[in-house]
Order: C-alpha cells, then sequence, then structure tokens
C-alpha cells in the first residue's frame, strides 16, 4: 500500500482537511497539486498554498501550489492542465473545497446560497470533469468527495436548506459516477461522525473553545489514504463515515484522533442513524452549530 508516485489534486488544501489528506499521501512519496485561492496569509484563516507546499515537501512529497477559484472555469482548466504537465498527469482528485453557512432559510442571504452551490456542487463537478481526461489514463484513478451520505431525512434540510442541498448536491455527483464510469474510475465519498478541529469550527459553527470536543483532520486523511489505496474498478459508490470505515479496517485506537481524549465529541451534521459507531466512542447530545 503506497501513493508513491501518484499525482494528486485536491481542492482547498491550504489548511484542515484538505492539508491533512496532502500531508498523509506525501508521506509516501506522492505528489501534491495544492489548488487553493490562499496564496497571501489570511488574518482568520491559517495557512497558504505556499505554506501547504512546505508542509508537503518536508512530508516526503512533491508539492505544486496553484492559485485556483473553483468557481471559475479558466481557473479550474489552467490548474489541471498545469498540473498534468508538471506531473505528467492526474491519478486522483480530491474535491475537498466546500463553502458552509448553515443558517435558516430567512437568515441565509441569496449570495450564500449561489456561493455554497457554486464551491460545493458546481465547483466538485467543475474539477472532476476538467482532471477526466487524465484520470481515464491513469493505473487505479480515484474521484473523492467529502460530502455525506444521502440520508434523505428532512431534520438534515429543515435547519439549513441552503447548506444541505449544496452539500448533498457533491454527494449526488459520486453517486452518479460511480455509475457512469463504473469499472474504470472509483468514486467514493468520506465523511466524519464528529466535528473537526479545523476553520470552519472555529469561525463559523462553535469557536476554538469548542476544540476539546473535536478530533483532528488526520482522520479523515487515514480514511483518504486508504480508499486511495483500493482497486478503483472494484471499490466504488461508497459514502463512508470515518470511524466506521476505519473499524472495518481493524483500527482500533480513535483516541488518537481526539484533540481532548477522555471529552465527548460533537456529532458533525449528516450522519446516519444506522452507522456503526465504534466501542468507546462518547458522543454529545446536541447539535452542531446550535
Amino acid at each position: 500500500m503506497s501513493l508513491e508516485g501518484k499525482t494528486i489534486f485536491i481542492t482547498g488544501a491550504s489548511r484542515g482537511i484538505g492539508l491533512a489528506i496532502a500531508e498523509r499521501c506525501a508521506r509516501d512519496g506522492a505528489n501534491i497539486v495544492i489548488a487553493a485561492k490562499t496564496e497571501e496569509p489570511h488574518p482568520k484563516l491559517p495557512g497558504t498554498i505556499h505554506t501547504a507546499a512546505e508542509a508537503v515537501e518536508k512530508a516526503g512529497g512533491k508539492a505544486l501550489p496553484i492559485v485556483c477559484d473553483i468557481r471559475e472555469e479558466e481557473n479550474v482548466e489552467h490548474a489541471v492542465k498545469t498540473a498534468a504537465s508538471h506531473f505528467g498527469g492526474i491519478d486522483i482528485v480530491v474535491n475537498n473545497a466546500s463553502a458552509i453557512f448553515p443558517r435558516g432559510t430567512e437568515e441565509t442571504p441569496i449570495k450564500r446560497w449561489d456561493l455554497m452551490h457554486q464551491v460545493n456542487a458546481r465547483g466538485t463537478f467543475l474539477v472532476t470533469q476538467k482532471c477526466l481526461p487524465y484520470l481515464k489514463q491513469a493505473e487505479n484513478p480515484h474521484i473523492l468527495a467529502l460530502s455525506p451520505p444521502l440520508d434523505m431525512k428532512q431534520k438534515w434540510f429543515a435547519p439549513h436548506v441552503a447548506y444541505t442541498s449544496a452539500k448533498f448536491g457533491m454527494s449526488l455527483c459520486i453517486l452518479g459516477w460511480a455509475g457512469e464510469f463504473k469499472g474504470k474510475i472509483a468514486a467514493n465519498a468520506i465523511w466524519p461522525r464528529t466535528a473537526i478541529a479545523t476553520a470552519a469550527i472555529a469561525n463559523v459553527l462553535a469557536g476554538e473553545e469548542a476544540f476539546r470536543n473535536c478530533r483532528k483532520p488526520d482522520i479523515l486523511a487515514d480514511v483518504a489514504w486508504r480508499v486511495f489505496n483500493k482497486k478503483a474498478s472494484e471499490f466504488t459508490g461508497n459514502f463512508l463515515i470515518d470511524d466506521t470505515f476505519l473499524m472495518s479496517e481493524g483500527v482500533t485506537d480513535f483516541d488518537r484522533y481526539h484533540m481532548s481524549p477522555g471529552e465527548p465529541l460533537l456529532p458533525d451534521f449528516f450522519v446516519p442513524d444506522d452507522a456503526e459507531k465504534p466501542e468507546g466512542v462518547e458522543i454529545l447530545d446536541v447539535q452542531l452549530g446550535q
């Protein structure tokens, strides 16, 4: 199991989950394309494409930082062509970039609706579409989205119709691609059972004090790495909850992913009630964002 020499195109890889996936794959000696908007330091958001590139190379991989707004078709075309030319192809695309504004209908400005759908659903479709010519030539090609299972329950839509529909839009792409490219290109989605210590938690949902009730992005990085090492012709169309999948892979130690082991964990949105939970994992009886 190794991703040595594989080229992985990751959107939103300058920080958080995208960066964690990049570093995990870099430990194998993978080539990482860091496609994100942040070129200069942001007052509220850690990291840039350049600091991410340094982290990737420190981990053992090769990095190509590219400024890319996935809402813009020309931006995406340029980034994909540059990446494929630089590394000789693209083996894996990770649709990690996402916009979040989980509010009710009256509290959601239409510009927020537009942003979430442009980045989440449309951006996922656009990036993958432009990567397809290279994925078709790859030995074991994978499409991955950071998006939830399609658990079509009213409780997931009622609190934030705009956000839920944008995230589910990403998952609908995965559902379709798993069939469209069956036997050729894998299409899978991964999603956390719990809140992950990222800028979204700190700035939008709960504040940094909630990090003690979060897991590290590393858990999703380990899930992604295991998915990429599966046979694309066989392992496709899966909507994986992080710890349920890792448990099925024989992982038993989940404390190492906890920001503060012993503290109960905040539940994430969209986790189906029947998703098997590892023994000993304590989840708070609250709703994220409220």
